[in-house]
């Protein structure tokens, strides 16, 4: 009896290591990787806009079913196709990018539906405030690129947040909505 606990000790071990093992380290493309931004604009139309330079890190383990990402996006690369709209925005009203330059996600909690992620619950930290923030996976895939010959994996997360819970409060009184949504479009090659 002793005998088969103890190999039933080293077999799950061993399972355990080769899980962990597979877990890789992959690159964000920058070409291929966008988080935008859309508001109301007094219920008559949608205000959008995204980041143009972020930068981060990305651990998957899809035998294990585990992940990490860390991401850092350049508030000052806010572009909106509008320069006013883009200094306004950057703006001590809003994203006050001169003291906070950056917005950073965080996580380490992948939740899955099969072998795809569906779920990654994480922190924004915006405005030198850290709150949680849940990305729902509407696309997600790992492939073969057939041109680099390397695994790539990403998808299409969105959520809604409420920017008051990071005191971005600019236009509430006027009628401005409170809640932005915000949708991140992933790729990452497996280093």
């Amino acid at each position: 009896m002793r005998k088969s606990l103890m190999a039933l000790a080293a077999v799950a071990s061993l399972a355990a290591g080769a899980a962990q093992a597979e877990s890789a380290a992959y690159a964000i493309d920058p070409t291929h990787t966008y988080a935008t931004f859309e508001i109301g604009h007094f219920g008559t139309s949608t205000n959008r806009g995204r980041f143009d330079r972020k930068e981060g890190t990305i651990r998957f383990d899809r035998a294990g079913k585990t992940g990490k990402v860390d991401v850092t996006i350049d508030v000052t690369s806010i572009n909106t196709g509008f320069e006013a709209f883009n200094k306004h925005l950057q703006s001590a009203d809003l994203f006050d990018a001169a003291k906070y330059p950056t917005a950073k996600f965080s996580s380490d909690k992948f939740s899955f539906n099969g072998d795809k992620v569906s779920v990654i619950t994480g922190t924004l930290t915006l405005l030198g405030k850290t709150l949680p923030v849940t990305l729902k996976a509407t696309e997600f895939n790992c492939y073969q690129n057939p041109m680099n010959k390397k695994e790539v994996c990403g998808g299409d997360f969105e959520t809604t947040i409420d920017r008051t819970q990071w005191g971005m409060n600019y236009g509430i009184d006027w009628g401005f909505p409170k809640d932005v949504r915000l949708i991140v479009q992933v790729e990452a090659t497996k280093l």
